[in-house]
């Protein structure tokens, strides 16, 4: 008599929905969007039930300047994939890192090779659950460019990015922050679709 295969339940958690807008759900996946940052990822995931496994997904900027806008990076072991993909230290920072000389210098100090804000986070409640962690990102800015804005500026007092305040900021340079937000959407667009078509075919 033959035994069907019991399916692993994966919590696949990015901080915003459209870092999820692409992936289609395999049997046993949940998709849950944190919000930016440790704070909301670990008020998120406080009351989360235990899985098998948990993936830390989405957008990330790179620091190595090899890395263009839709390279995958996946940290540590446990991920495989027949898709072109690059192994490599991610640092989980606490803010945004804004411009191409800070890319710079966070390299130097780490080694990382890509910078996000909500690995570490995830990773905490996957040694909680004492369950397997992943960490797989997708590059939406690139190291020798510089961000519109300071996002860091822009944040509410739960640590959201605030859009009307973002908006507003970029009303007042309108030559630069305009254009630059405008290059970004698109940048995370073609991410997000690249991180989608990865899942898609990838093992953990």
């Amino acid at each position: 008599m033959s035994v069907a295969a019991v399916s692993s339940s994966w919590l696949i958690v990015a901080s915003e929905s459209r870092e999820l807008a692409n992936i289609t759900p395999k049997q046993g996946w949940t998709l849950l969007a944190s919000g930016p940052g440790s704070r909301l990822v670990k008020e998120v995931l406080r009351d989360c039930k235990p899985t098998d496994g948990i993936v830390s997904v989405g957008f990330c900027g790179a620091l190595d300047p090899s890395l263009k806008i839709g390279d995958i990076v996946v940290s540590g072991d446990g991920v495989e994939s027949a898709r072109t993909f690059v192994r490599g230290e991610i640092v989980c920072a606490d803010r945004v890192i804004v411009t191409a000389s800070e890319k710079r210098a966070l390299r130097q100090r780490t080694g990382a090779i890509v910078a996000e804000m909500e690995s570490a986070a995830v990773a905490a409640k996957a040694r909680d659950w004492g369950v397997p962690f992943r960490c797989i990102k997708v590059v939406s800015d690139i190291a020798n460019e510089d961000m519109p804005l300071d996002f860091n500026q822009y944040r509410d007092s739960a640590g959201n990015f605030s859009r009307a305040r973002i908006a507003f900021a970029a009303l007042r340079r309108p030559f630069t922050a305009i254009p630059g937000l405008l290059r970004l959407d698109r940048n995370c667009r073609q991410a997000a679709q690249a991180l989608g078509e990865f899942l898609a075919d990838c093992k953990f």
